[in-house]
């Protein structure tokens, strides 16, 4: 195989749009930690920060496609990706994970603090163990139990810079926000592709209630999410223009899951699974914006 396939092969196996998504919310929170306790900017740490975030995020996907391989393979949706089509050997692929998972938690342990470590090792054990090898073939709750996971870039940025407190009111409604915009997130693609986990035996929210109760069930998540965006407003010190843009994401988010908790109509679930991802982008770019400025 060309070098060129087998790199964007072992790529593609990070998923890249999902770990990016976490990094920057991770690097966002760090930002916010620099405003709060008034220590001077290190583009040093910041590096090391990403680079640990990157390794830990991409290789949790990586271990959880290995783990799914079996299951992937019989998903319209994942066929293609490189385990299941024979591009990438299983091995090879639990080795590339382990290679970065190890790193992730050393260099934060070595170079930032025990508390960034502490919090990237809760966020690998949460999605590989807790998720992937526990819950996902087991119960519909694993996204709830198994989304903490996503929660953990934020703590370990925020917790990455001097004198930050993890457990500061923003840090905490920051790791919550993406907590809670993962059901949002995954239950409106599993309406989308329900067919696809029924074959696979996968017992997600829509395939053990039907998509009235997971419908209904993504609206009380979505107004969650725009609860806590706002909660950040609330409770912390940020500017009124952050108020204003998480009330019209929010809402946008909460029409379209209320438009979905009517209709039931699968397009609407695929869009708003669509708009989930630029949500939580544009609340944290706007975040990070208003708080540096």
């Amino acid at each position: 195989m060309p070098v060129k396939r087998t790199l964007e092969n072992y790529w593609r196996l990070t998923k890249p749009r999902i770990w990016g998504l976490l990094v920057f919310t991770g690097i966002i929170a760090m930002v916010v930690a620099y405003r709060d306790t008034g220590a001077r900017l290190s583009l040093g740490a910041v590096g090391i920060c990403f680079a640990s975030l990157t390794l830990g995020s991409a290789s949790a996907d990586v271990l959880t496609n290995y783990h799914d391989r079996d299951i992937d393979a019989m998903m319209k949706r994942t066929m293609k990706r490189p385990i299941p089509n024979g591009e990438v050997h299983p091995k090879k692929a639990l080795a590339f994970g382990l290679a970065m998972a190890v790193p992730s938690v050393l260099i934060p342990l070595f170079f930032i603090n025990a508390a960034s470590a502490g919090f990237m090792l809760a966020g690998l054990i949460d999605n590989i163990v807790v998720y992937s090898l526990l819950l996902k073939r087991r119960s519909w709750a694993s996204i709830i139990l198994g989304g903490i996971s996503g929660g953990m870039p934020v703590l370990v940025g925020y917790s990455a810079v001097p004198g930050a407190n993890p457990f500061a009111p923003i840090a905490l409604y920051m790791s919550a926000l993406v907590i809670v915009w993962i059901p949002t997130h995954i239950w409106s693609l599993a309406v989308f592709t329900r067919d696809d986990y029924e074959a696979a035996r996968i017992p997600m929210l829509p395939v053990v209630f039907g998509d009235r109760v997971a419908s209904v069930c993504i609206a009380a998540t979505s107004t969650l999410l725009a609860v806590f965006s706002v909660a950040i407003f609330v409770f912390t010190q940020v500017s009124i223009f952050y108020a204003i843009s998480a009330l019209a994401l929010g809402g946008l988010v909460i029409g379209y899951s209320a438009k979905l908790a009517m209709d039931r109509d699968r397009k609407t679930a695929w869009t708003l699974f669509k708009i989930t991802s630029p949500y939580l982008t544009l609340i944290f770019a706007v975040l990070g914006i208003t708080v540096w400025l």
